[in-house]
This record gives structure tokens, sequence and C-alpha cells, in this order.
């Protein structure tokens, strides 16, 4: 950070440094006015030296696929090694980002495709994604809407997030919204409130729920007034994105400190990325700094098929080896799902490895973390109770209430008594 505050030192020369430095450094808004765009800087920051070769590859890359890091990121970075450092990679750009292949997509999460209302992508029954933001405090090298960076990078204004607040309102099967974006804590404290408040007014709507990555790439952003904020409007989770033990310090653990001291529920959604995090003793680190910070791990993506992330991705084999290093070897609150984000927009897989070897008429064979493999005997006199959708005659003490979901899809209806499909046959 030495050289960092240098620079600062530099371009502070008409104030007070030694006053100021640290109350600016920790300034959410001066951190996003002085991001780093162009390689000149990176390079006086960390007292680095590239070849015309990689400079002229970077500027390259940088045409396509902008840069923009904050300063307590770039901080981060191992100057002697940055090379291999897992911060510099997902905030540097790579000459690779330019490589397609015929397996990338644009969009290969149909996200444009299942958007019925401006800002709305809704995919599954009962919930609903809520673009409010493009804007990022930092453009990560492998962001699943790369088509978007850069890209009308800017925050919408209340009529055009009523649109989607107004699809919402008329879905009632809809009751929870992820607040997405961009990131939605770079909107302002008042935006934040306004959307917070409209979503509460929603009757139907049971839980909001808000992806951001500040506490990584900009911790400084949950300020007490943030948090203030979200302590008033109703049950709110949060779920961020730290991807390596590096990414998690003191600045991010009081960030989380705050949140989970409001009450707030927090999760944390990692991307297996190739030389940054494919190891499992690097997940199982990342996993139990997490927890210790009142963070539950959630998910571990699968890298998708965005364009020029190939060089990110690793083998689906891969993840299942972390998984095998977590599941039995630490706590199961600490052990995510490590899901495959179906291209196309087929929604999310979980991938894990095979713990039931068999089964028969009334016995299943395990195996356990170990390779312990065991029996459990199933019931011989268990009957289960043939549903027909008349929950007014089940002897199950059955108290619905508005909202519930009857209308059921995919494999679920294959499975219900009450429902006559016997065969799914892909429309296209």
């Amino acid at each position: 950070m030495n050289t960092m505050i240098e620079v600062m030192r530099q371009k502070m020369s008409h104030e007070s440094f030694t006053e100021n430095v640290t109350k600016l450094w920790k300034d959410w808004k001066w951190q996003v006015k002085h991001v780093i765009r162009d390689v000149d800087t990176v390079e006086k920051i960390l007292n680095i030296k590239l070849t015309k070769e990689e400079r002229a590859n970077i500027e390259e890359t940088i045409k396509i696929f902008p840069m923009s890091i904050t300063p307590y990121y770039l901080s981060l970075i191992d100057a002697d090694d940055y090379k291999n450092d897992p911060i510099f990679k997902q905030a540097f750009p790579d000459k690779r980002e330019l490589h397609i292949t015929k397996y990338d997509m644009v969009d290969p999460l149909a996200e444009d495709k299942d958007s019925p209302a401006i800002g709305i992508t809704h995919r599954y029954p009962d919930r609903v994604l809520f673009h409010v933001s493009n804007l990022c405090a930092m453009y990560c090298r492998h962001c699943t809407r790369k088509r978007k960076v850069g890209d009308n990078d800017c925050i919408p204004s209340k009529e055009q997030l009523q649109e989607g607040l107004e699809y919402i309102r008329n879905n009632l099967m809809i009751r929870d919204v992820l607040i997405s974006g961009g990131d939605p804590f770079m909107l302002s404290d008042d935006l934040i409130d306004w959307v917070l408040g409209e979503l509460n007014k929603i009757e139907h709507i049971e839980v909001i729920r808000i992806g951001t990555r500040t506490p990584v790439v900009l911790p400084y952003r949950i300020t007490d007034n943030l948090v203030e904020i979200l302590k008033k409007h109703g049950v709110i989770w949060i779920n961020t994105h730290f991807n390596h033990p590096k990414e998690i310090t003191d600045s991010s653990k009081e960030a989380l400190r705050k949140l989970a001291m409001a009450g707030i529920p927090l999760g944390n959604q990692s991307v297996l990325l190739a030389d940054v995090n494919d190891c499992p003793r690097i997940m199982k680190r990342l996993v139990h700094n997490l927890v210790q910070n009142r963070v539950r791990p959630y998910y571990i993506y699968q890298c998708d098929l965005s364009e020029g992330l190939e060089h990110f991705r690793t083998s689906v084999g891969k993840g299942i080896e972390i998984m095998e290093s977590l599941r039995g070897h630490t706590s199961g609150f600490a052990v995510p799902t490590y899901v495959i984000d179906a291209p196309g927009g087929g929604g999310k897989i979980p991938v894990m490895p095979n713990y039931l070897i068999s089964w028969s008429t009334n016995k299943v064979i395990l195996r356990n973390y170990e390779g312990v493999i065991t029996t459990y005997q199933e019931p011989d006199d268990y009957r289960h109770d043939s549903c027909d959708l008349k929950c007014n005659t089940c002897n199950l003490q059955l108290k619905l209430q508005k909202g519930e979901e009857s209308k059921i899809t995919g494999i679920a209806k294959l499975i219900a008594d009450y429902n006559e499909v016997i065969t799914l046959t892909p429309s296209e």
C-alpha cells in the first residue's frame, strides 16, 4: 500500500497529506472517483514494468473489455509476485480475454431472453432477478455479464426502475426478489432506500436479497448510514462474492461485521477460477475464514461460458475434487453447493460426488467421505398418502396460506400423484 499512498501524496500536493490520507482512503466515493483505468497507473503503483508487447496486448484488451480497479483492491496485490497473485488475475486485463471459443456465448445464462420487463429476469416461478444498476465498483475479469461491461455504465432513474417494480407488483407468485446489477450498492443511499421501500410495499414479497461485491473490492461502501437503511427494510439477505482468502482483510471484516451486527444474514457465492482458487486447500481456508466472519458459504459456481473466459474455466472434475475435500472434512454449514448455471437459461444444477452407490426395494447403499460403504434399511411398512391436490381432505395438518404454488413444472410434475403427465419432451 506504500506505493499507492505515494501516488496519493503526489496527487494531493495542495492538501495536507498527513491529515487527509486516511480519511480519503476510507471514503468510498473517493475510491470510486479514483478507480484505475490505465496501465501507466498500475505500473506506477505496483512499481512494475510491462514489456512493449505486454502493454500492446493489454491496451488491445482494454478496448474491448475495459479495466476499472479500486485503489483499495489494487493495494492488496503482491507486487513482488504479481503475475501469480489472485487479486491481480481477477482485476487486471489478460490478452486471453480476446480469445473467443466456439462454445462461448454473449449471454450464456439467457438473461436477456428471460426478461419480460426492463431490468427483470424471471426464470424460476417464485423469484426474479431485478437489475437496478449497470455500474460496478470494479470490473472483475471473470464477469459473466461481460457483454454489459463499460456499456451504458450508469445508474437508472426512478422512472426506469418503475417498469421492473410494476412487473413484480403484477405477478403474485413472486415472493423473492434478488436485487443485482452491476452492483446495487453503487446506488446512492437515497435510491437504495427508495427501491427497498417500494419492494416492501408489495404485499406478496416475503424476502429481498441483494448481491454485492463491495465488501470485497470496496468495503468502505458499507457505511453506518447504509446499514441503518438496510435495517429498517424488513427481511433482507445479502450475498457477497469472495473468491480467495487473501480478499478477507481487516477492512472487509469490518464491513461484514457491520452487516452481521445489523442482523442481516450473509452468504457468499464464489466462482471456481483456474490458477486463482482451484485448490482444495485454498477453498477450505476461504470457507473457514467466511464462517469465522459470520458469512455462510452458499455456492461455488463453475465458471460460465461467457466470451473470453476460457482461461478461467476449470474441469468439472476439479470442482468435484474440491467438494470431496470439504464434505466430512469440515463443518457442514461451511460446505457450499457446487453448481453449474446451465447454458441457455437452464438454471443452477447442483453437482456433487456420488454418495448414493446403489439401492434396492428396501435398502440403499451409501458411502461416506472416508470411503466407508454402508447400508440404510428403509421401512418395510411405509405407504405414502397418494395426493390428489385436495388439501382440505388430507390427514396432514396443512394450513396453506396465500401464494402457495399449485402449478408445478419439471421433474416435480412427473413425481406428483395428482398429475397425469408421464413423460417430459423438450419442445425444441
